[in-house]
């Protein structure tokens, strides 16, 4: 596809819709001061054959006898004669041929007889023929007859023939006036839209050469800041945003990274080094022998969890699929807090539960529900000091049913506390781990219709809370992917 511009696609579409606008407005303002100027000029002549007529009608009406209509003649003839306009225009009498017989300025010249205004006289209803011609001399002129009305001897028509110089001379200023106006308009019109389409294509220019190097990877460039509080500066705003994410979410893939080799390096290296030490025990008795299986065991079971947390979160970015059904969470979380207790009473520490009487329907799938109590409850043993406690309560409302983890242990900082549920996350005191765990719970806990909501003080602990809507029938269909 041939590259395009903003600039172009506004030639071509907006300016050029804006320039027919303007040669119509042109069109009808030069097509008025026509009619205004020659046809202001027909009108005067008319105005005056209306005087005259009214004249004539005084002396008796259309079926007079013919010495009426012959002192009609007369009356026109005296009227020709003295015509006090000879400056302006040129008084005639016609008769049925259209022959001259009579002028104001006494001069029977046939150059002013070559309009075809008499026969449009004769044609028309009204009696009233106009046009324009030049003499043979060069000048323009206008001719208008009018048939008399009454009869009046010979005579048939009147006609009056004036000088177009200076209405010509005025039309030809009006013209120029017009072509300058619409010319300064057009000008402007450009200079106008060329500055508001460059300060539209001017800061895009910037915020696509930005975006290209983001795209190739410079997350640290950045665009200047926008004058306008508008659709480009609010865009620009948001590519910067966008840099600083995908920076921050770069940095904490490395760290990521960084802490998950660090991760496995530990128990590999702890795995090798017992391996080589039993190979030289040939005692399976050896006290030594049995504590080395023993860690190894250990170790190999932290990489197992390590290895299904890194699946886990490798499923969940290409789309998780659920298989929910009707889930008691009061048995889930029972049996999530007999899979851990074990461990609690092993690392120094007590457990509280007080498994509640009655069900708590909702609609689940019970390894990733199982997954979150696992995941937030090894959180609480991670993170306690031997001695504390770590509570587990459950309670029901209306629509909603909670259950808390609340530990005694070293807290997260304010800072961190807003971050712990992103991706790659780990906080400054955060201990051996890959940081995905509370991710995971977060993505697993939003797709089943739920909130998960962390509070935590330095030194006093924290409190994981997981709120699930009750199941209502028709939910079914629901809460089906990640």
């Amino acid at each position: 596809m041939a590259k395009t511009s903003i600039t172009h696609r506004w030639v071509r579409g907006s300016l050029l819709i804006m320039v027919l606008v303007l040669l119509a407005a042109e069109a009808i303002f030069l097509y008025t001061s026509y009619r205004e100027l020659y046809g202001g000029v027909q009108r005067a002549i008319e105005s005056r054959f209306s005087t005259i007529a009214g004249r004539l009608q005084a002396t008796g009406s259309a079926g007079d006898s013919i010495e009426t209509a012959e002192s009609r003649g007369q009356a026109l003839r005296r009227t020709v004669e003295q015509f006090d306009e000879k400056d302006k225009f040129e008084f005639m009498l016609l008769d049925a041929s259209g022959v001259i017989l009579a002028t104001s300025s006494g001069t029977m010249s046939q150059d002013l007889a070559e309009g075809a205004d008499f026969a449009q006289a004769l044609a028309e209803p009204g009696g009233v023929g106009q046009a324009i011609f030049t003499t043979r001399q060069g000048e323009r002129v206008m001719a208008v007859t009018s048939l008399v009305p009454y009869a009046a001897g010979n005579i048939t028509a009147m006609r009056m023939v004036t000088s177009l110089t200076q209405v010509d001379r005025q039309w030809g200023n009006t013209l120029a006036a017009s072509a300058g106006i619409g010319l300064l308009a057009f000008l402007l019109m450009l200079w106008s839209g060329l500055f508001f389409v460059r300060s539209i294509v001017r800061p895009l220019g910037e915020v696509e050469a930005t975006a290209t190097r983001i795209a190739r990877g410079d997350l640290d460039t950045r665009l200047p800041d926008a004058k306008y509080n508008d659709e480009i500066g609010r865009l620009c705003r948001t590519i910067n945003q966008m840099a600083e994410d995908l920076a921050e979410n770069d940095r904490l893939k490395n760290e990521f990274i960084s802490s998950v080799s660090h991760e496995l390096r530990t128990p590999l290296t702890s795995i090798k080094g017992w391996v080589e030490t039993i190979k030289t025990i040939d005692d399976p008795g050896d006290e030594n022998y049995r504590r080395g299986l023993a860690i190894i065991g250990t170790e190999t079971d932290r990489l197992y969890t390590m290895v299904e947390e890194l699946l886990d979160f490798s499923r969940l970015q290409n789309g998780l699929k659920l298989n929910c059904e009707v889930l008691d969470l009061v048995a889930e979380a029972t049996d999530a807090a007999l899979f851990v207790e074990a461990r609690i009473q092993r690392e120094g520490l007590h457990f509280a539960y007080e498994e509640p009487p009655e069900p708590y329907p909702v609609w689940a799938d019970a390894a990733r529900l199982r997954q979150v109590f696992i995941n937030v409850l090894d959180n609480a043993i991670k993170y306690s000091e031997p001695g504390g406690t770590i509570f587990l309560t459950l309670r029901r409302t209306g629509d909603t049913v909670t259950a808390t983890v609340r530990d005694q242990g070293r807290g997260i900082a304010p800072d961190d506390l807003g971050k712990v549920k992103q991706k790659f996350f780990k906080a400054r005191n955060a201990v051996r781990g890959s940081g995905i765990g509370l991710a995971l719970v977060d993505e697993i806990v939003r797709a089943l219709g739920g909130v998960v909501e962390i509070t935590s003080a330095l030194g006093q602990g924290t409190s994981v809370s997981i709120t699930l809507p009750v199941y209502r029938p028709g939910q079914e269909h629901l809460h089906e992917t990640i």
